[in-house]
């Protein structure tokens, strides 16, 4: 359910009460812990952390208006979800969360590329999700979203 709010407070306050406190929660680590250089901002009606089109004017899939998306928290109809790109472009990435995931909480995350789903607000592993956060720099999320389109490019030629 994409909301259609303008900003990040607003949103906040859109949700509902069972889940203002995890989304709060949600972004405070991700604020806290993400490397120097995102912003947040509305992005594709969610909280969104970018890379600023000051840093990477080329804009999210040539568009010179869209920053590079990053990470993403959304209140969706039956789970609050991260979507965080970098899981999905870094393999060594995806298996050190999804290790430490299991290992500490002795379950399987519920993901799919990008996303990771929590069905029950107690699931969240708001440690480990700000862990996640420090693993990439602006620098390197650009340098791999450069690499991926390269290689995009090589397969279409």
């Amino acid at each position: 359910m994409k909301s259609e709010v303008k900003t990040v407070e607003e949103y906040i306050a859109s949700l509902p009460e069972d889940r203002k406190e995890a989304i709060i929660r949600l972004r405070d680590r991700v604020k806290n812990n993400l490397p120097k250089g995102f912003s947040e901002e509305m992005n594709y009606g969610m909280i969104g952390y970018v890379v600023p089109l000051s840093l990477y004017p080329k804009g999210y899939l040539g568009n010179k208006q869209q920053p590079l998306p990053f990470i993403n928290i959304a209140s969706q109809k039956n789970f609050i979800a991260i979507y965080h790109m970098g899981i999905y472009a870094d393999p060594k990435l995806m298996h050190w969360f999804t290790d430490k995931y299991e290992t500490s909480y002795s379950r399987k995350p519920d993901m799919g590329k990008s996303c990771i789903r929590f069905k029950k607000i107690e699931h969240i592993p708001f440690e480990l999700i700000g862990e996640l956060c420090t693993k990439i720099s602006v620098e390197q999320w650009i340098q791999a979203y450069e690499n991926e389109k390269k290689i995009k490019k090589r397969k279409t030629e």
